[in-house]
């Protein structure tokens, strides 16, 4: 009977035979589906390089140190004791001018 290669043939003689009007929208689609997918990977590739810069940069920001706006809290004093427990509340004269009682 048939092979393979002599079906694939006949196949694509009927098809270029019927659908020889579908043809070239078929291929203007292929066209446009193939730069549609270019430009998306082109795309990915630009967003995973900006991904690593600001990935790189957050890290060479880990390492360098952060001021942080708040309370002033003198060496030795803090909010809880060793134990855990609350600390007596400090009063401006105790701790610094900005210091808040604590509940």
């Amino acid at each position: 009977m048939f092979g393979l290669s002599e079906l694939a043939i006949i196949l694509i003689v009927v098809i270029l035979v019927l659908g020889a009007k579908k043809l070239p929208d078929l291929a203007r689609s292929a066209g446009k589906s193939a730069r549609i997918l270019k430009a998306e990977a082109r795309a990915m590739k630009e967003e995973q390089a900006a991904h690593e810069q600001t990935t790189h940069a957050d890290q060479a920001d880990r390492t360098a140190p952060r001021v942080l706006q708040g309370e002033i809290i003198p060496p030795g004093s803090s909010a809880t004791t060793d134990t855990g427990q609350s600390a007596a509340p400090r009063t401006p004269a105790q701790g610094t001018e900005h210091s808040r009682p604590q509940a």
